[in-house]
C-alpha cells in the first residue's frame, strides 16, 4: 500500500464498514471510529475499532506523528487478549502508557495499545496486507464481542423501560 497515511486508514475504515454489518462511522476525538449499533437504539453504540493517524495529549506511546504511520485499534474479549498477551495491565494514570514491556510502536505487529491494553483493546500500525489477513480472526472476535454488548445494552434499557412503566 503506497497511499499516504490517511487515505489508507480510511480505506481500512471503509473495508470495516463493508465487512462488518451493524458498524456506524463517527469522527471523534481527532480519528476515526467505528461503532456497532446496527439499530441507532443506542446514544453512540458500541466501540469496535478506531483509526488513528497522529499522536494525541494523553495517548503518544506508538508515535503515530511519523510520516506514513497510521494505527488500527479494536477490543478483544478477555481470553483472547490473554490468550495473546497474558493478563490485562493496571490501567495507567492520564497521559501515561501501560506497565508492559512491550514496543508500542513497532509497525506492522499485533501488540497491546499502549493507553487501553487494560481494557483489553491491541494495535496494529500501518499493517501490510498480508499481517491485515492474520488478523482478520480477531476483528471478528471483537465484532461478536461488540454484537454482544450491543445486545445486551438493548435489553437493560428495555427492562429499565418496563419498570419505569410499571410492567
Amino acid at each position: 500500500m503506497n497511499m499516504p497515511d490517511c487515505e489508507q486508514a480510511e480505506k481500512l475504515a471503509d473495508q470495516l464498514l463493508a465487512e462488518y454489518p451493524g458498524l456506524v462511522k463517527r469522527a471523534g476525538y481527532g480519528e476515526t471510529v467505528l461503532f456497532y449499533n446496527p439499530t441507532g437504539l443506542l446514544p453512540a453504540g458500541v466501540y469496535f475499532a478506531s483509526l488513528k493517524n497522529h499522536d494525541g495529549p494523553n495517548d503518544q506511546g506508538s508515535h503515530l506523528d511519523r510520516d506514513g504511520v497510521f494505527r488500527v485499534a479494536f477490543g478483544l474479549p478477555d481470553a483472547a487478549y490473554e490468550g495473546l498477551f497474558g493478563p490485562r495491565p493496571p490501567r495507567p494514570g492520564k497521559g501515561r502508557v501501560v506497565h508492559l514491556e512491550r514496543d508500542f510502536a513497532t509497525l506492522d505487529r499485533l501488540t497491546p495499545h499502549p493507553v487501553y491494553a487494560w481494557m483489553g483493546w491491541v494495535q496494529m500500525l500501518s499493517p501490510s496486507a498480508r499481517n491485515w489477513q492474520e488478523i482478520k480472526p480477531y476483528l471478528e472476535e471483537s465484532h461478536r464481542r461488540a454484537v454482544a454488548l450491543h445486545d445486551k445494552r438493548i435489553r437493560s434499557s428495555a427492562d429499565v423501560s418496563r419498570e419505569s412503566r410499571g410492567e
